[in-house]
């Protein structure tokens, strides 16, 4: 598990990417793909409530963006980087998308699939297993999701 340079930013732009989420009533997650130089080819934050879609976790936007980009569903060789740990249908299209790494900043006590609640993407049994690495700028992960429920309890 070895945090890249690569990492740090497009977590930083994932951070930008949550932060427009809250602006828009969303819970404050963003996504980014990397390809395999680093260059972005997939940006994505919550859009469940704007689009009345379930499946529109950050995670599922910015692979979906990715694969365009690549005119392919298969990401080999990319990064998936996330504010927040994947829950278990994001790490399962992580998977299915075949992405060599999962980069994420804060653990995801409640739904976690990469190594809190379930470990889906290391599971043995699978024939694909992407590196996990945690923890990236985890404090600032943490803290935009805290201050956004902080402010929805008190109606802010």
């Amino acid at each position: 598990m070895q945090i890249r340079p690569d990492d740090i930013a497009a977590m930083r732009l994932a951070l930008s990417e949550a932060a427009h989420a809250a602006t828009a009533g969303e819970v404050p997650i963003g996504a980014v793909v990397l390809d395999a130089d680093g260059a972005v080819i997939g940006v994505g934050r919550n859009e469940r409530e704007a689009t009345h879609d379930p499946t529109a976790h950050a995670e599922v936007v910015a692979l979906r963006a990715a694969a365009k980009h690549q005119g392919s569903w298969r990401l080999a060789g990319a990064t998936l980087v996330v504010t927040l740990e994947p829950c278990p249908m994001c790490a399962g299209a992580a998977w299915l998308a075949r992405v060599d790494r999962i980069v994420f900043g804060a653990w995801n006590d409640e739904y976690g699939a990469a190594g809190s609640l379930w470990d889906v993407l290391r599971d043995g049994r699978l024939n694909h297993r992407p590196e996990v690495v945690s923890g990236v700028l985890a404090d600032e992960c943490a803290e935009v999701l805290s201050t956004f429920f902080a402010r929805r309890r008190t109606g802010e």
